[in-house]
């Protein structure tokens, strides 16, 4: 078990390959966290291939986003958020069912930078030189209220300090809804680095940029949560669909995008 996060007591489910059989066709709607797009667009295409009568759509971006979504009356059967906050802010709502909501997946964060480097970063530090453009999420995003987790502890270390955080944030020239509105950026010009999760460096960009580490002690692991609306006329086909994702196939897809599944018996 990862234990108590605001409050809400979550569970880790057993998980098996999916089974589930039905004669009538069924289509999911599963709101997923912009983070996990390419993840999940191949989760939901191994799924389908292989259920049989139900399709997975998922519809990605931000998680603060989808949660507003459902708040104001779409009703998916499933949501997948990039971390606790919103997933807590819906069970509190009554909009989950609560027995179906769990911990499947961490994730921490990277500073990437173009592989041309403009403004020649080599080094943590380097993101504070004058003039260098950075691109952050906003703060009520995940990835945004991670990166600033990620400069608090840096505030408060005797190696980067409040001057050198100070100057981060003076450079940051823009500031993302979503992390899938980053990469670009940078493939294009327009900023010099990113915070971005570790996972958000996908295949078809990897010889595009560079990646940089953050310190395990600065960094911040990211969990994630999913479950079922209470809302869902489609429960058993959804719950099928999760233990897919926490399965065998499903976790093999999640660790080739640069994520970490939960295992089952923590």
């Amino acid at each position: 078990m990862h234990g108590d996060y605001d409050g809400f007591q979550w569970k880790i489910k057993n998980s098996t390959t999916a089974t589930t059989t039905t004669t009538e066709p069924v289509t999911l709607t599963v709101f997923t966290a912009a983070s996990l797009t390419g993840a999940f667009t191949d989760i939901a295409d191994y799924y389908n291939a292989q259920s049989n009568g139900i399709t997975v759509e998922n519809v990605f971006d931000g998680s603060q986003a989808l949660r507003t979504q459902i708040e104001q009356g779409a009703e998916p059967d499933v949501f997948v958020s990039a971390n606790t906050k919103h997933m807590n802010a819906l069970v509190d709502e009554g909009y989950m069912d609560n027995d179906t909501v769990q911990l499947f997946l961490e994730n921490s964060m990277a500073v990437i930078v173009p592989v041309d480097n403009p403004a020649n970063i080599t080094t943590l530090a380097d993101l504070a030189n004058d003039g260098v453009k950075i691109v952050i999420g906003t703060a009520d995003v995940p990835f945004g209220s991670y990166t600033r987790q990620v400069l608090e502890t840096m505030n408060a270390s005797d190696e980067y300090g409040p001057e050198y955080v100070d100057a981060v944030y003076a450079n940051v020239v823009s500031e993302e809804t979503a992390v899938s509105t980053v990469v670009p950026k940078l493939t294009l010009g327009e900023a010099d680095a990113a915070f971005v999760y570790k996972s958000d460096i996908l295949q078809e960009y990897k010889d595009q940029l560079i990646t940089m580490e953050i310190p395990e002690e600065f960094n911040v692991v990211a969990k994630y949560p999913l479950g079922i609306l209470a809302s869902s006329e489609n429960k058993d086909a959804a719950q099928d669909f999760i233990e897919f994702v926490r399965g065998t196939e499903g976790s093999a897809i999640l660790e080739d995008y640069g994520f970490d599944p939960i295992p089952e018996d923590q």
